[in-house]
């Protein structure tokens, strides 16, 4: 590997290519390949000194963990309600593990992390700032890499779940890793680095242990919004091929109840029932203060030309809701915008919301 004094402008064009790459394979809904999948699998464990498992397969994480929830349910003694009911007790109480626990004790991501994540990334880093013509250069590079490879995708992508092991999050630490062997040349493990790609590449979500190696599929289908957060409306935000789906409206998951309905159908009284306060605040958001204005006979404090402040006191959020309404003499279209609690008068209002300028000034201005 040559000195390096700094990226060359095709080597900087490159990072932007390579976060699209593996962002692309984050956030693939292609069927995986149970064969592939067996093979990568069973030549990791077989790598990292560990016997090879039982694979076993489900059509999502759900289904998975149903299966795990009905075994640990059976061990136990015990009847739940719901999984969720289940779950919940075996995290608060500390109940003894089942066998199947012990099992799933995630060994493998352990090991991945240290022997292969890990190891990879030291290695890279240190024959990356080996070949640096100055000493000065020593890390920088590398820290501006991860940035904008790992750190970056990170972003775009789901947090990280701690019982398991998501393809998509170790899709970020892979961007930077092929990044450095495929642009920059760095010398490298071909074992470990064709084992911790194909991991990546072939598996969805993998609960793992000693003796058994649960893989689930990835889904069918994966929506977002235009800043990459979860979002469908009227539709699952990501669905899976047994039918269990999540419901997401601009990164905040919903119930079923709202999500498989489109926000332009959903309804001002619901405002009135649901407790939860994020919830209400998603659908204040898409339902629109105009809307729930009309709807929720918002109480009339003062009016000024074709402007009126409103009030609405129906504990839909933490303080009262203070809206500007805002009618179109043209085309009497109503628009609505929310502002302090603490207004007295429409024209405060407007004041307010043209940042100090007084209405009369402001139309003069425009």
């Amino acid at each position: 590997m040559s000195l390096i004094e700094k990226l060359t402008p095709e080597q900087e064009a490159l990072i932007p290519v390579y976060r699209k790459k593996w962002r692309a394979i984050a956030l693939s809904t292609e069927r995986i390949d149970k064969e592939k999948v067996a093979e990568a699998v069973k030549a990791t464990y077989v790598l990292i000194g560990m016997e090879e498992p039982e694979i076993v397969f489900y059509d999502s994480q759900n289904a998975a963990l149903i299966n795990i929830l009905s075994k640990l349910s059976q061990e136990l003694g015990r009847d739940w309600d719901s999984g969720s009911e289940l779950w919940e007790e075996l995290c608060i109480y500390e109940l003894p593990p089942a066998n199947v626990c012990n099992d799933l004790n995630d060994e493998l991501y352990k090991q991945i992390d240290r022997e292969l994540d890990y190891v990879l990334r030291f290695e890279l880093k240190t024959k990356l700032e080996n070949s640096l013509n100055h000493c000065s250069h020593c890390g920088q590079l590398w820290s501006e890499l991860h940035r904008q490879l790992e750190s970056q995708l990170q972003l775009e992508l789901e947090d990280a779940e701690d019982d398991c092991i998501q393809y998509e999050i170790l899709a970020c630490g892979a961007s930077l890793k092929d990044f450095c062997i495929s642009v920059l040349n760095c010398v490298y493990d071909r074992v470990k680095w064709n084992s911790f790609e194909s991991v990546v590449k072939e598996c969805g979500w993998i609960f793992a242990g000693k003796n058994i190696c649960i893989i689930c599929d990835r889904p069918l289908h994966l929506r977002f919004d235009n800043q990459n957060r979860l979002h469908a409306e009227g539709e699952p935000a990501i669905e899976f091929t047994d039918g269990y789906s999540v419901y997401s409206y601009h990164g905040v998951t919903l119930p079923e109840k709202y999500g498989k309905i489109h926000p332009q159908q959903w309804q001002s009284q619901w405002l009135l029932t649901e407790e939860n306060a994020e919830l209400r605040r998603v659908l204040i958001q898409g339902i629109g203060y105009a809307r729930i204005c009309q709807e929720l006979q918002a109480i009339e404090l003062d009016n000024w030309q074709e402007y009126t402040l409103l009030k609405i006191d129906n504990n839909l959020d933490i303080e009262p809701i203070y809206l500007l309404k805002m009618t179109c003499p043209s085309t009497s279209f109503i628009h609505a915008l929310r502002v302090p609690p603490n207004m007295k008068s429409a024209r405060e209002a407007i004041r307010w919301v043209n940042w100090g300028v007084d209405p009369e000034e402001f139309s003069v201005q425009t």
